[in-house]
């Protein structure tokens, strides 16, 4: 068990280094030494969990597209908002998430298959929408699917924005400025009424989704006993 909560350890910080790296450097100037020196692991330790950096690069992508689970909503049209106002907060927080985003639009990662994120945040964003369109949230003539594309290539669009700007400070604004203009041409206003995707939303999600002193404690004295 020792053995094993050490390499959870070894590969988390492999993967935070390689992050790190990565969202400074692009993924063809990052090379396996900086890395390693980032990491302070061993080469055999990072080969054991990694073969490649392609391989890297991959891990980083599965772990940006490990979401947060939001609680369910009676409105779903507030847990699409809310999905998209967390993942803008995990942008400005997180340097997986980053990390994960730059290697996602980055056109240099040729080997890497990029399409995970994109492809996740579509399902997610479809499956919330024909639920919403079942509840009768939507107007009549919406297409969930083409919703959806809209939806997150626009995100993606405003975050790369964002980063060049203002290296996401401003990122929440702007994707509550995207909401604004994007849900009344598919919501029905008396369901868009009663939404909330003010800035401040996000804060209020996180906190949901944070960790209370009870498990940090657990978490730490875990840590501890390994």
């Amino acid at each position: 068990m020792v053995k094993q909560e050490r390499a959870v350890r070894t590969r988390k910080a492999i993967l935070t280094a390689a992050a790190k790296i990565f969202e400074e450097r692009g993924y063809r100037a990052a090379t396996i030494s900086d890395i390693l020196s980032s990491a302070g692991v061993t080469k055999g330790a990072l080969y054991f969990h990694f073969s490649s950096k392609e391989e890297l690069a991959q891990g980083i992508l599965h772990e940006q597209d490990q979401w947060l689970s939001i609680p369910d909503r009676a409105c779903k049209i507030q847990q699409i908002a809310d999905t998209v106002l967390l993942h803008a907060y995990r942008l400005q927080h997180e340097p997986m998430v980053r990390a994960g985003v730059r290697l996602s639009l980055d056109q240099q990662a040729e080997e890497v298959d990029r399409r995970g994120p994109f492809t996740h945040w579509g399902e997610i964003v479809g499956e919330l929408l024909e639920k919403a369109q079942a509840q009768g949230e939507l107007l009549p003539h919406v297409s969930t699917a083409e919703t959806a594309d809209v939806l997150v290539g626009s995100f993606a669009g405003v975050q790369a924005m964002s980063q060049v700007m203002s290296d996401y400070q401003d990122l929440l604004a702007r994707v509550a400025a995207l909401l604004r203009h994007l849900l009344p041409s598919i919501v029905l206003p008396s369901v868009l009424a009663a939404v909330d995707i003010t800035t401040t939303r996000a804060d209020i999600i996180a906190g949901e989704l944070r960790p209370s002193s009870a498990e940090q404690t657990a978490a730490r004295q875990s840590v501890l006993a390994s």
